[in-house]
Parts: structure tokens; sequence; C-alpha cells
């Protein structure tokens, strides 16, 4: 493949990643940062954990991601309960005709699944998501079902409500490739939103802005951006100095550090870049590794601190142990050599 064919497909998959962050802004308005990083977590493969008060946009964020893609299959799974695993996954039905059981899919099958108030199912419930989220398949009655590609969960909670809620293991957080919240509009956000809704919500006047197809490109794109190899080295060693510090009881795991490493590719090229940086993974430190650490009970307590203010705690911690590299070398530079 010649650079000037490179270069060119580079540049679809920017205006793929652009196109879709524009549409889903149209609705979900003021929230720049959150939206990209659904959409690095979109194009990196990963599902994403919106955890924030009722009444913040999570649902609509997700609808907008899933209403963005042409072609692309959406569901919803409203979490109760009475949720029972099979209502996910699917179950088999006997029909007295053919007298075979037949499968019926759940809402899991689909490119777009939004997993509405996730900590109010039980987790027997919680537990049928785990094998979807990792493997893309699921098993029932002993048959592997492959998903569809590509498969996308995106799931709500309210942290503040405990009433009904059963909090979500460390395995199950495990899966999720980035956390973030949106927070409240400003108060001309605010204005904005009900002159915006006077006519209806902006939702029913979205219309696909990529196609499935456009994101395969985008996806194949986010494998090539460069990640130089002390790059990579910083990566590791801010996730294991996770594992020894005393304001953490369990550190990251190694799905933290691939998670970490394919975000910062994804921000990348979000930003029209064709490599990596240290900044890169300074920002993307806290939404994709916080919430894989269980803290020290003495952090979580301490003062006013807002669990992204305790991880930004852990993270400069890490920072002691594992300091920023400074290569003396153009980055641009070395990624157009590899």
């Amino acid at each position: 493949m010649t650079q000037t064919t490179a270069s060119e497909t580079f540049d679809r998959a920017v205006g793929v990643a652009d196109r879709l962050r524009r549409n889903v802004e149209t609705v979900v308005l003021g929230k720049d940062d959150p939206v990209t990083l659904v959409v690095a977590a979109l194009a990196s493969g990963g599902h994403v954990l919106l955890e924030d008060v009722p009444g913040t946009a999570k649902t609509v964020l997700a609808r907008a991601v899933a209403g963005s893609i042409e072609g692309a299959q959406s569901s919803r799974v409203q979490c109760t309960p009475d949720l029972q695993p099979t209502d996910i996954t699917g179950l088999s039905i006997w029909n007295p005709q053919s007298r075979v059981f037949e499968f019926r899919g759940g809402p899991i099958f689909a490119n777009v699944v939004l997993v509405d108030e996730i900590n109010r199912a039980l987790p027997k419930a919680q537990s049928a998501l785990l094998e979807a989220m990792a493997e893309r398949q699921v098993t029932v009655d002993g048959v592997t079902r492959a998903l569809p590609a590509p498969f996308f969960l995106i799931a709500t909670e309210n942290p503040i409500e405990q009433e009904g809620t059963f909090a979500l293991p460390e395995a199950q957080l495990d899966r999720f490739f980035l956390r973030t919240s949106l927070g409240y509009p400003d108060a001309e956000l605010e204005v904005q939103i009900l002159d915006d809704q006077r006519h209806g919500h902006p939702l029913t006047r979205l219309r696909p802005a990529v196609t499935i197809e456009d994101l395969d490109q985008l996806f194949a794109a986010v494998e090539e951006i460069y990640v130089d190899p002390l790059l990579k080295r910083w990566i590791v060693d801010l996730v294991r100095a996770t594992r020894s510090l005393d304001l953490v009881e369990v550190g990251a795991s190694v799905r933290g550090s691939l998670a970490l490493e394919r975000a910062a590719r994804a921000w990348a090229l979000l930003h029209g870049r064709t490599f990596a940086s240290p900044d890169d993974v300074e920002l993307l430190f806290v939404p994709v590794i916080g919430h894989r650490l269980l803290l020290a009970p003495e952090l979580v307590v301490e003062g006013d601190l807002s669990r992204d203010e305790a991880v930004a705690r852990v993270f400069a911690a890490c920072l002691e142990r594992s300091p920023r590299p400074k290569p003396e070398w153009d980055a641009e530079a070395r990624a157009a050599q590899a």
C-alpha cells in the first residue's frame, strides 16, 4: 500500500469519526468530551458505562449513537429486579408444529445495545452480560451463538440512589472499556435545550451519519495508529503501579493496560493524529482505569472527594512511581517511519 493510499484511508476514518461525533452532539448539547469518549470506545471495540444522576441525558446519548449508524440494529434492556438472564440472551421455545425447540434471540443480539439502569438488575441477570461483553457471544442451553458485528453495549446507572439497586461486581466493571458521566448543562445550554424540545425531542429528527461499513474503516484505522514502545512501557508501568499502592486495595488487570493503550490509539485518531502521545494517556487514565480499581476505604471516605477526584489522586501517585516519559524524538516523524 502506498503512502498516499494509507493517508487517504486515514482521512476517511477521521471523517467517519467526526461525522458520528457531530451527529450525536446535535442531540447531546455541550458535552463534547463525554461524546468523544463514547465514540472512542466504539472505535476501539469497547463498551461504555454511563454513570450519573437522573436527567443528564445518559439514555439520550446511547440512543443518539444507535440512531447515527445506518443499518445498525439497536435494542434496549430496561433493568428491573425481576429481569431474568433469558430476558437478555433469549431462550429456546418448543414449536408444536415442527416438534423441535427453536431459539428466540433476546435483545443482546443487536449492534448497539442499551442496558438502562444496569444496577437495578439482580446479579444473576447482570452476569448474563459477561460473556457477551468479553467474547461477543452468548451460550444458551449449551449452544454458543455469535453476536452481530459490530457489537457495542452502553449501560447506564445512577450512582446516588441505593434502594433497590445491586452494585456491579469488579469482574463486571472490568468488562467496560471506560466509564464517564455527563453532568448538568450550564444555564445557557439548559435554555437552549428548552428551545430545542419545544416541538419535540431532537432524537425524532436525528438521521444516520455513518454506515456499518464506515465503522469497519474506523476500526481498521485505529489498529494502524502508532504507539511508540516507550509509551507502551509507560502505560504498563502506570497500570502495574495501581497494584502496589496503599491507596488501592485491588489494582487494574492486564485488561486495563490493553484498554488504555487502545483508547490512546482511538483518541489520537479522533483528533486527526497518526500517533498516540503521553497527553492522551494522561487524559484517558481516569475514565479507562478508574472503574477498574478497588480504592482503599480511607481514600473513599476522605473529605468530599468524588470518585474521579480519588482516582486522580491515585494517578498522581502512579506518576510519582512511573514518571511521564520524555523522549527526545519527534513523535510524528517516528510514526511516519513506523
